[in-house]
């Protein structure tokens, strides 16, 4: 049962990361944002992705919310570093930024199933 809630919170927390990096983008095109904005919006909308995802995580789970918002936030990154590493075949940016990437995700996990 959990398996399947997790599955579903996770493609929610990837259509909101879509629409958000469609949004990204069209602040791209629109604004004209620099290489370091466009990293820093990619960073937030890491976190946003995974306060989503700990939120909705939290409410299905009922208790432990937080260990669940966790659970699901290191989910949504482990998928997010096993598809960039089958499209570039390496980590891109270096172990800094995976690292910087896993924290993003996991505390933003965390903090939405503590708020959930």
């Amino acid at each position: 049962m959990k398996a399947v809630s997790m599955l579903k919170v996770l493609l929610v927390t990837y259509l909101f990361t879509g629409l958000l990096l469609v949004l990204l983008s069209l602040g791209l095109y629109k604004f004209g944002l620099t290489e370091r904005q466009v990293g820093i919006g990619i960073f937030v909308v890491y976190f946003l992705s995974g306060l989503l995802g700990g939120i909705l995580m939290g409410k299905t789970a009922g208790s432990k919310k937080f260990l669940w918002g966790l659970g699901i936030g290191m989910l949504y990154f482990a998928v997010l570093l096993l598809i960039s590493l089958g499209v570039n075949h390496s980590l891109q940016g270096g172990l800094l930024r995976v690292l910087l990437g896993l924290a993003l995700c996991g505390g933003g996990g965390m903090i939405g199933g503590m708020l959930s």
